[in-house]
C-alpha cells in the first residue's frame, strides 16, 4: 500500500465568516433577490461543497425581522450548516468587526464578502494552506490573469493579534498575506450592474453537472468491508479524477452500500469518520467530495435493527434520488460511475447515465467523461 501523504494542517475548513457589512438597510445587499432565493444563500450553497458548516455572519445592528430572513437561510442549503450573527456597534471596520466576534472564532476559519461570489475550485486555496508552515497567518484566491481579488482569505485565528475595533483587515493585516491563484467566475453585487449580471448568470451556472461515484472498487481498492483509513487505499487517479471533476465545474458525489454495518462489522460512526477524512484528503488533493450517502441496511442483517429492505441500497435508486433533491440537480446532467451491476441499476432507475468502471486508472475513465455536453448525457440515459 502506497504511504500516505505527510501534511501539516487539514484540509477541511468547517467556519466561515462572512462580512455583511455596517448597514441596516432593508434589505442589505446579500438579501436581494437572485432568482429564486436571496445573492447570500447562493454563496453559502458554494462554500458548503467545501466542508463548510458553520457560517458567522458579521454585521452592523439589525431589525429583528433581518434576522430572522438570515438566520432562514440556513434551510435553503444541500448540506446542513448553522447560521450565527455576530452584531456589532457602528462604526466597526471589517477588522474591528472580527475582534467583536473573537470569542466566536475557530483556530482557522475563511472569511469572504457577503455581497460577492467566486464559482472555482476553492481547494486549490485549502491544498496550499495545508502545506504552509505555522507562521502564515492568512492566504487568499486571486482570479488570473489580472490577478484580481476574489474576497476569500483562508485566516489562522491569530491574526486577532494584528486586528481592532475600528481597524480594516485591507490595511493592516492583508498586504503580507500569501496568494493562490485560481480561475472562475466572480461577481460582486458592490459594483453598479453586477447584482444584474449575477441574477442573469448564478442560477444557470450554479445548478451544475454532477459525477456520482461508488466507493469501494471505484474511489479505492475494494479489500472488503473497507471501514478505516489503515485499510483505505486510494484507486490510481483518484485525486486527479476529482480534482479535474472540480475544476470542470461538476459537483462530485459519493453513494456507497455499507452492509457491514448491518453485519456487525463496524457502526455508522466509523463510516462517517472514514468518509470525513475522505472528504479532507480530497480536499488536500486539490479536489473536494459535495456531499455523500451511504446506506448501512441489508435484509439479512444480522444486526436486528438494520435488518430491512430499502431503496437506498442499491441496485435501488434511493441514495442518487436524495442527492438530486437536496442538491437541485438535473438527472440529464448527470454521470454515475460503478464496478457493478447495482451501481448500473441504482443510476438508470435514478435517471443518471451509467459508467462501468472496470478498474486501472480512473482519471483515464473519467476525464473524457467530464467534456461531454448536456445533451448527450440526457440522450444516453434516455
Amino acid at each position: 500500500m502506497p504511504a500516505r501523504r505527510l501534511r501539516m494542517r487539514p484540509a477541511t475548513i468547517r467556519q466561515c465568516v462572512v462580512l455583511l457589512g455596517g448597514s441596516a438597510s432593508d434589505p442589505p445587499a446579500p438579501l436581494l433577490p437572485c432568482g429564486d432565493r436571496p445573492f447570500l444563500a447562493w454563496t453559502l450553497r458554494e462554500l458548503v461543497r467545501f466542508g463548510v458548516e458553520e457560517f458567522l455572519l458579521l454585521t452592523g445592528p439589525l431589525t429583528d425581522r433581518l434576522r430572522e430572513s438570515l438566520a432562514g437561510i440556513a434551510a435553503t442549503l444541500p448540506r446542513p450548516a448553522s447560521i450565527v450573527i455576530s452584531e456589532a456597534p457602528l462604526p466597526a471596520g471589517s477588522g474591528g468587526a472580527l475582534h467583536h466576534a473573537r470569542d466566536r472564532l475557530d483556530a482557522r476559519f475563511l472569511l469572504c464578502n457577503g455581497r460577492s461570489l467566486f464559482d472555482g475550485n476553492l481547494a486549490t486555496l485549502l491544498a496550499d494552506a495545508a502545506h504552509d508552515p505555522d507562521e502564515v497567518l492568512a492566504r487568499t484566491v486571486l482570479r488570473p490573469p489580472e490577478a484580481v481579488s476574489t474576497g476569500v482569505t483562508l485566516f489562522d485565528r491569530r491574526v486577532l493579534d494584528h486586528v481592532a475595533p475600528g481597524s480594516s483587515l485591507e490595511c493592516n493585516v492583508l498586504p503580507g498575506l500569501r496568494h493562490t491563484e485560481a480561475p472562475g467566475y466572480f461577481v460582486d453585487i458592490g459594483v453598479p450592474g453586477e447584482l444584474a449580471r449575477a441574477q442573469r448568470d448564478l442560477p444557470a451556472r450554479l445548478h451544475r453537472p454532477a459525477l456520482f461515484l461508488d466507493r469501494d472498487g471505484v474511489l479505492n481498492i475494494d479489500h472488503g468491508y473497507v471501514a478505516s483509513r489503515e485499510r483505505f487505499e486510494w484507486m490510481p487517479g483518484a485525486f486527479a479524477a476529482v480534482r479535474h471533476a472540480v475544476t470542470s465545474g461538476w459537483h462530485v458525489f459519493v453513494v456507497t452500500n455499507q452492509s457491514g454495518v448491518a453485519r456487525g462489522l463496524y457502526d455508522e460512526a466509523a463510516v462517517q469518520a472514514l468518509m470525513r477524512w475522505v472528504a479532507d484528503e480530497l480536499r488536500a488533493a486539490g479536489g473536494t467530495l459535495d456531499d455523500w450517502r451511504y446506506c448501512p441496511t441489508h435484509p439479512e442483517a444480522t444486526v436486528a435493527e438494520y435488518r430491512r429492505t430499502s431503496d437506498w441500497r442499491k441496485p435501488g435508486p434511493g441514495m442518487l434520488l436524495d442527492l438530486i433533491r437536496a442538491w437541485e440537480l438535473d438527472p440529464g446532467q448527470a454521470i454515475m460511475v460503478g464496478d457493478t451491476e447495482s451501481d448500473m441499476q441504482a443510476a438508470a432507475a435514478a435517471g443518471v447515465r451509467p459508467v462501468r468502471f472496470r478498474g486501472g486508472d480512473l482519471a483515464a475513465v473519467i476525464d473524457p467523461l467530464l467534456s461531454v455536453p448536456p445533451t448527450a448525457l440526457r440522450q444516453a440515459c434516455s
